[in-house]
């Protein structure tokens, strides 16, 4: 068994045909999905699919893109959201400085005020960052306090020292399709290097689809490629790597 621990169930593309993007999922051996909120509609999504499908979670949060849009109904859907026993984290949240134009402190107010309401309700915490590392690692390091239920960096794809800060900051990592292609060689060395405690796996379906699938709408389902691609790195059997990223997910966010 293998979890997906960052899809968007809730994008149109993919709940037009969320059953048959389920049955897919499990006829290749990923069972959960945590399906991932950006701002207030898609997390009210989010939690609606998950309410409905057995094996999907749902992670409440405002992306970095969307912090204009966090507001006090927000802050209060999240606070009153994650009491449901679907909800297994706040997120995604954090810094994103790649297409501009784009407000640093603005960013970097609301990531902090969620990393407070993760702690507030004592869910674990999905971390975006994108052209932004230094700055998300202050932030984290700076709120230490708030970081006491632990959580993931997704689509993680840093340097060994900066996995070994977030090690120190009691969070994990997830991959997705971005190690099966081309240009991943640092990416490759990274998890050559990386604890295996460390290690969920991610798709960030409907994007970053991995080879042999590149360029086509992503699915909970193409997980399989990139479990294949860090059995190979790390010369484990597939059934190896289900177990120790099963395992880091159930401690993680309790699925």
């Amino acid at each position: 068994m293998i979890i997906d621990v960052h899809a968007h169930l809730n994008d149109e593309k993919l709940e037009k045909n969320l059953k048959k993007v389920l049955e897919n999922a499990k006829q290749n051996q990923v069972e959960k999905v945590i399906c991932v909120g950006f701002d207030l509609k898609s997390s009210q999504r989010a939690v609606e699919i998950a309410e409905k499908c057995p094996n999907v979670f749902a992670c409440i949060g405002v992306h970095p893109c969307d912090a204009k849009n966090f507001d006090a109904k927000t802050e209060q859907f999240l606070l009153e959201n994650a009491k449901n026993k679907k909800v297994v984290a706040i997120g995604e949240i954090g810094l994103d400085f790649h297409y501009e134009p784009f407000d640093k402190d603005l960013q970097k107010r609301v990531f902090v005020e969620q990393l407070k309401i993760a702690d507030k309700v004592g869910l674990p915490i999905q971390v975006h960052s994108r052209d932004a590392t230094k700055d998300t690692i202050d932030i984290l390091k700076q709120n230490k306090q708030y970081l006491k239920n632990g959580g993931i960096v997704h689509c993680f794809g840093g340097s060994f020292e900066t996995l070994m800060e977030i090690k120190k900051l009691g969070l994990k990592i997830s991959v997705g399709g971005v190690i099966t292609f081309k240009n991943a060689k640092s990416t490759l060395e990274l998890i050559e290097k990386m604890p295996l405690d460390m290690l969920l796996l991610e798709t960030d379906c409907p994007y970053l689809s991995p080879v042999p699938h590149r360029g086509e709408l992503n699915e909970p389902k193409n997980l399989i490629f990139v479990a294949q691609k860090i059995a190979q790195i790390k010369n484990l059997t597939l059934e190896e790597i289900f177990q120790i990223t099963s395992k880091n997910t159930q401690k993680v966010f309790g699925i």
